[in-house]
């Protein structure tokens, strides 16, 4: 009953602070003031003041949200696992996700591969310039 006065009576004093401010030709924040001040009159009107205190008052509601707080905390845990293991369940901590080798997949500008000169296998090193270094020769460098 008391939560019910303090809500009515602060939808009051609101709805005079917009009349005020609507009085001084300041209309859009009196109306944005009118909207918060009849937000607690309306949660008094269908009833959501009183399921809050009821719910406040209930130590059945409180496990309630102790469970449903244990159960956000075990999803985050979960969460925060997966992404140091490289999200893949069973996977150790210390090995990491190797990159895809370079004959992995096609260019995805869409160049075929037959003119192309090949790629230099696992054992091979991985510096040789001989296309740079036909370039150069072309243009004399």
């Amino acid at each position: 009953m008391l939560a019910e006065t303090v809500c009515s009576a602060v939808a009051a004093a609101g709805l005079g602070i917009a009349a005020i401010t609507a009085y001084r030709k300041r209309f859009l924040a009196a109306t944005r003031i009118a909207a918060y001040a009849l937000v607690p009159l309306g949660l008094v009107m269908t009833g959501a003041v009183q399921w809050l205190a009821d719910t406040a008052f209930s130590p059945t509601a409180w496990v309630g949200f102790a469970v449903l707080g244990f159960a956000w905390v075990l999803f985050m845990t979960a969460r925060t696992v997966e992404r140091r293991r490289g999200g893949k369940e069973g996977k150790p901590a210390g090995e990491k996700k190797r990159a895809a080798e370079p004959s992995a997949s096609a260019p995805a500008l869409g160049q075929s591969r037959r003119g192309t000169a090949p790629k230099p296998e696992a054992g091979a090193p991985a510096d040789d310039f001989s296309d740079i270094e036909a370039i150069l020769k072309k243009h004399n460098i």
